[in-house]
């Protein structure tokens, strides 16, 4: 979704055409990173994935393991090595830094990467404009197309930007004290180590992923490192925000999708320190859906409240996560069917069947089943009705029964309705998605969405 700028400040006025991404209601670290790595890994079969590692600074758990979740319903192998990579905005970098060596010490053949970032600020403060909420997924593996040539990494302890554990937003010190020690300081301290060490010089990079907290801070770094206006990768800020983890990845993704074979890539990632990672394109990267065809993709906000309910940050609204919620034993039963997305075909007539069940509803055989995942597949609605009374930040909430592109059925929401016109027969996809947080246990269910959306809509 999409929250206008001037929403936050100026409600009155038209939205402007500067906006911020914003994750919904039903949205958070799991399903952004679900979703980033179903899109990566398409084409691919998911059992070739040795480890998983996710970096964020905003996943629900203090302690417990969100990569385990993100890897069940991915439908990963049982015996995947799950890392979770946090506490600073450089856990992007390590995480691509230790997939590279777990690479290139024989440890796996391949290593999922993902970086998934939905930091809070408070509302109405200047930081909160510059944040935004994004994914990013890769696969590194030895023979890949992109290569780590050299990396430099500084740390610094500066209370600039930081969330204590318990609390929902971000604080900040001064903006000039962010920018100044929090940012420019360390970022610029590696690329002076780093070129000591490797000879290069700012003319060597053809494209330049940097992070940074606000556009005028990225270009006054750009300026202090020596970069020209055409080797800077767009920082997005207007479309997307200061995405934490994703931020500098995403720009590394956008870069090696442009680059030519024989071009390096710098990323550059901030965080209580700075961490450079030079790359060097060795061949063609096979294209995939690019950015823009993504940002093209459009759920506009309407007002301010909207957000803060899709935050959980409207004073007004009930808290929903005060409730008891679905007890572990049956989230850790049903995690197949509810986390995963599977379901059984039976492997006497070949009818498919959801939730899983034991007999075969058609031909009877019993326990003559074997599971098969609906995750990445593409169905039909079937039947649809849309309740207003549901509390929801953005109704109506559509519900209703879906072909799981076979014989299977499912009685699903619908994901990211924006008022089109509904009828039977509309193909949809599958998407993960939160459904609540009640007893501080979130639980994590699939959606359909509708396959094609025009260019933009309005929440």
């Amino acid at each position: 979704m999409r929250l206008p700028l001037s929403l936050i400040h100026a409600p009155e006025q038209p939205p402007s055409n500067r906006e911020k991404a914003v994750a919904g209601a039903d949205e958070d670290v799991v399903t952004m990173a679900v979703a980033a790595a179903t899109d990566c890994l398409a084409g691919r079969d998911p059992a070739g994935i040795d480890q998983l590692y996710l970096a964020s600074a905003s996943s629900f758990f203090a302690e417990k393991s969100t990569a385990a979740v993100v890897a069940r319903a991915l439908g990963l192998r049982g015996d995947v090595v799950t890392v979770d990579h946090g506490g600073s905005l450089r856990a992007g970098a390590a995480a691509l830094r230790a997939a590279v060596n777990a690479v290139t010490a024989g440890a796996a053949r391949a290593v999922l990467v993902v970086a998934s970032d939905a930091r809070t600020a408070e509302p109405y403060s200047a930081m909160e404009a510059d944040l935004g909420d994004a994914a990013v997924a890769f696969v590194v593996e030895s023979d890949g197309p992109l290569r780590l040539e050299s990396d430099c990494a500084v740390s610094r302890q500066a209370f600039d930007v930081w969330r204590e554990d318990g609390a929902a937003a971000l604080r900040g010190w001064e903006d000039r004290f962010v920018v100044r020690h929090g940012f420019l300081e360390p970022m610029v301290a590696a690329w002076e180590q780093w070129r000591g060490a490797s000879g290069l010089t700012a003319a060597a990079f053809r494209h330049v992923a940097l992070h940074a907290p606000d556009s005028r801070s990225h270009r006054e770094l750009a300026q202090q490192l020596g970069f020209r206006a055409e080797q800077l990768v767009d920082p997005l800020f207007g479309r997307i925000g200061n995405c934490g983890n994703a931020f500098a990845p995403l720009l590394l993704a956008q870069a090696a999708g442009r680059a030519q074979p024989g071009e390096r890539i710098l990323s550059g990632f901030a965080g209580d320190g700075a961490w450079l990672l030079s790359w060097v394109l060795d061949r063609p990267l096979a294209r995939t859906a690019t950015l823009d065809a993504q940002l093209q993709r459009r759920l506009v906000l309407r007002s301010y409240r909207q957000y803060l309910q899709c935050r959980g940050l409207d004073s007004g609204a009930a808290d929903r996560r005060s409730a008891d919620g679905i007890s572990a034993t049956v989230s850790f039963r049903d995690q197949a069917a509810d986390i995963g997305f599977s379901g059984v075909r039976c492997q006497s007539c070949g009818t498919e069947q959801f939730p899983p069940s034991r007999v075969c509803y058609r031909c009877f055989a019993r326990d003559r089943l074997e599971s098969v995942s609906f995750a990445r597949r593409h169905g039909t609605l079937l039947s649809y009705s849309k309740d207003y009374f549901f509390p929801s930040p953005l109704p109506p909430v559509v519900v209703g029964v879906c072909a799981l592109g076979g014989s299977a059925r499912a009685y699903l929401q619908l994901a990211d309705y924006a008022g089109e016109e509904l009828r039977t027969g509309l193909p949809v996809e599958f998407v993960c998605r939160r459904i609540h947080a009640s007893g501080g246990r979130p639980a994590w269910y699939w959606k359909s969405r509708l396959l094609a959306l025009p260019e933009a809509h309005d929440a």
